[in-house]
């Protein structure tokens, strides 16, 4: 089984930090985010990854070259021009359509999730699943009695209520028909799935989940990536 990593971004809300270095290449914990998601990915017995690349493409063929390193076999798919998550992952369709299914993570995200039960969901009459997590507070939530009186304050809690798109999908080749040439994947393709009843979701709850987006979130990864090597 294949997985797709969506690494062509060009991480603007992390300069002057991804100038030089693509935002997969941030190293969190020591390595690089893209290190992480190899691990993980093989932890799965996944080995065949397929980077869509763009930006400073040149900086993963010396970093991650052919995947011998680290055990697997990478390809690469290269944009000429941004083409969004959705047209990254319709410009790898040639090496992907004659799959049964293949997974699709973002080049931002590391996490330990469990990808079999997404495979587990795939049902017949759908195109794909999507991995949901709750939606992480960015404040410290406070809980009054009927009097406004504070009885608990939580430091930044997991919004149960809400869920959040993790960014690890799952698919069918039948995507590739819903996929723009050039947009992204989020804004155009899941929106027309949805409804028309074509996408499942797995709920993740106690899993460790990150998304890199600036610099706040860098260090947050990094005391969660400690705490969770502690334990």
């Amino acid at each position: 089984m294949k997985a797709v990593i969506l690494a062509g971004g060009q991480g603007k809300r992390l300069r002057p930090l991804t100038e030089y270095t693509p935002k997969p290449l941030i190293k969190i914990g020591g390595k690089p985010i893209i290190y992480h998601q190899i691990e993980w990915l093989k932890s799965h017995g996944i080995t065949d990854i397929i980077l869509c690349v763009g930006y400073l493409k040149e900086k993963f063929l010396d970093e991650i070259g052919s995947g011998r390193k680290f055990g697997i076999n990478v390809a690469y798919i290269v944009e000429d021009e941004a083409l969004g998550t959705g047209g990254a992952l319709k410009n790898a369709s040639h090496v992907l359509r004659d799959e049964e299914c293949f997974y699709v993570i973002n080049g931002d995200i590391i996490t330990n999730l469990n990808l079999k039960v997404m495979k587990e969901k795939l049902d017949d009459d759908v195109v794909g699943v999507i991995a949901a997590y709750p939606l992480p507070s960015p404040y410290g939530i406070i809980d009054v009695d009927e009097n406004n009186r504070v009885v608990s304050f939580k430091e930044k809690p997991l919004l149960m209520k809400y869920w959040i798109n993790a960014g690890v999908y799952l698919f069918k080749p039948s995507i590739f028909s819903f996929l723009p040439d050039k947009g992204d994947i989020e804004v155009t393709t899941f929106r027309k799935l949805a409804e028309m009843k074509l996408l499942k979701v797995v709920f993740y709850k106690d899993i460790f989940w990150k998304s890199i987006d600036t610099y706040k979130d860098i260090e947050e990864a990094e005391r969660l990536l400690s705490k969770l090597s502690k334990s």
